[in-house]
């Protein structure tokens, strides 16, 4: 219907498509109708009263079946969509597609979206949860709008806090078994870091380990680093199994570390980068981009560093996948590095020049200020995690009696729900302030009062009892039934606009709104045993549907039942 009514103006006014669909507004009421056109621009062009450019643009628009009436107010047109009509294609739609509803052919590109970025050896901590949340749902977009995409994870496996960690469990833990827990593994690096704060001169013994680790000469170490790194990486798999989150790649730095110095030779060779002071650097300055200032890529001792390690990375990404578009995850304090790499791209004319993007990420900090814990750095997701399912447990005995399993399955999916919701409804490169009580609430704009709608919608169709006919109208359609059928039609649109702006924001913000029109729906039509039984039956379907597709785009799994 937006297209209908576009198009209408398209031809009235004399205005481009994209100019309309730029000024075309939604009312805050539904007796201004559904959709509102401002004349002033066309005032603008044309010199004449904007109110009587609309008064004028009213009387060219013919009758149509799509509206129930199109009429001037002022200095704006407003149109009135047919309700009867709005209905049918709407539920119609949705019952057909299901939930398919909101996809698009939008584009056809192979898309990297690398994202989680933990290292081995260290805590998987709650800043790690924003950005996971983020990139699986920017990925359920992408797919959603027709892309085709590769969900990438690059984790470091090798430098000094692995060398920490192994120095410390030879040293201290060497009787303790090896376990793949990320507690424990992060307990040892908390250790580590304490030893060395006490006794400063121990650094050494840590500065031998790295050498002997880079060179790869001490055949025990390497046998402990890989065993370690197995018992790491395995810890992730619990984790992305309770994120709902799936990689098709891993890479890991020690994967491109030769490659790196091949690469920094080779870029020396060209003249784009340079030796200076024994490091391997591209100045800027000789490129005339002295805002960038100099990209370090190979430390004076020859040892790769990050710049060089993403160089090389890129290469590969775009070799084995052939892809259209890279994005990279990654805190927004990295912008300006994210710069250098991109510039570097254009000099060395690579395959990842004008392909590749960073989607800028913020920090996650509590009430009382920034994360800190036992490392005193950052807290660990399972620590944050158990606490909100802890919460949650005590919020569901409130409600319901239940046995203990299905206690334990349900306050994990609110838990999780609440922690993606939280960190996915703000715009990513905003500081989220991350309040337990407020994120765990049943009530207002949060993740369990999502589930909770959506498990009220399943019980009203449960308690119904009945099969009803799929093609049903009424008699009369009530306002609040027209707004929340409205809110179902425009989900494909917010999917499009979340796809455009990758904002999975918009998504989780639509989800709060349309929650709270099925409520103010709810508590004001009665459904069952009502006149309009059938047809009020299928806008809670329909909306049932909807909802749960919006979760399935924030990853985000639905309870049937609180």
């Amino acid at each position: 219907m937006k297209e209908k009514t576009i198009a209408l103006l398209t031809k009235q006014t004399n205005l481009s498509k994209k100019e309309i669909e730029k000024l075309l507004e939604v009312p805050p009421s539904p007796e201004l109708g559904d959709y509102a056109f401002p004349c002033f621009l066309l005032s603008k062009k044309l010199k004449q009263n904007p109110n009587q450019i609309a008064s004028n643009v009213v009387g060219k628009i013919k009758k149509s079946k799509e509206f129930e009436k199109i009429e001037a107010r002022g200095p704006y047109i407003n149109f009135f969509i047919n309700r009867r009509g709005l209905a049918e294609k709407t539920l119609g739609k949705i019952q057909k597609e299901k939930g398919k509803y909101g996809s698009a052919k939008l584009s056809s590109d192979k898309v990297m979206i690398e994202f989680s970025q933990p290292n081995t050896h260290k805590a998987f901590h709650v800043g790690h949860v924003r950005g996971t949340s983020l990139g699986e749902s920017i990925s359920r977009i992408l797919e959603l709008a027709g892309n085709k995409v590769v969900r990438a994870n690059y984790s470091g496996d090798t430098g000094m806090h692995i060398a920490k960690w192994l120095w410390c469990y030879k040293k201290y833990h060497s009787k303790a078994k090896l376990k793949d827990d990320e507690s424990w593994i992060a307990g040892i690096y908390v250790d580590a870091i304490k030893k060395l704060k006490e006794n400063l001169d121990l650094q050494e013994e840590v500065d031998e380990v790295n050498r002997q680790l880079e060179s790869r000469s001490n055949k025990e170490l390497n046998e402990l680093w890989k065993k370690t790194r197995t018992a790491s990486i395995k810890s992730w798999e619990k984790i992305y199994k309770e994120l709902n989150t799936k990689f098709d790649v891993h890479y890991f730095e020690s994967e491109v570390e030769k490659p790196a110095k091949l690469l920094a030779k080779e870029l020396v060779k060209k003249k784009i980068a340079k030796i200076s002071e024994g490091a391997t650097v591209v100045d800027f300055k000789d490129f005339n981009a002295e805002n960038l200032g100099v990209f370090l890529l190979l430390r004076k001792d020859g040892t790769v560093l990050y710049g060089g390690k993403d160089m090389s990375l890129a290469e590969r990404k775009f070799k084995e996948f052939k892809l259209d578009k890279s994005y990279y995850i990654i805190g927004r304090e990295q912008d300006l590095y994210f710069q250098q790499v991109f510039k570097t791209f254009e000099l060395m004319k690579s395959k990842a020049a004008g392909k590749s993007f960073h989607i800028m990420l913020s920090e996650v900090r509590l009430p009382t200020g920034k994360m800190s814990s036992r490392s005193g750095e950052n807290i660990l997701y399972s620590d944050f995690k158990n606490e909100l399912v802890d919460y949650a447990k005590i919020q569901i005995k409130k409600r319901h009696k239940t046995n203990e399993k299905e206690l334990s399955r349900r306050a994990l999916a609110i838990a999780i729900a609440s922690m993606k919701y939280a960190m996915l409804k703000q715009d990513a490169n905003r500081t989220i302030i991350f309040n337990k009580e407020e994120a765990m609430k049943f009530e207002g704009n949060t993740g369990p009062y999502l589930l909770y709608t959506y498990a009220r919608a399943r019980n009203i169709l449960k308690k119904a009892k009945k099969t009803f006919s799929k093609k049903v109208t009424a008699k009369k359609i009530k306002d609040i039934e027209k707004i929340l059928l409205s809110k179902l039609s425009s989900f494909p649109d917010i999917v499009a606009r979340s796809y455009a702006e990758l904002a999975p924001s918009l998504i989780a913000n639509y989800a709060y709104q349309l929650a709270k029109t099925f409520n103010e729906f709810y508590h004001s039509q009665q459904v069952i045993n009502s006149q309009e039984e059938d047809f009020r039956l299928s806008i809670v379907e329909a909306f049932s549907q909807v909802l749960k597709n919006s979760l399935n785009l924030l990853g985000i799994e639905t309870l049937e039942e609180m």
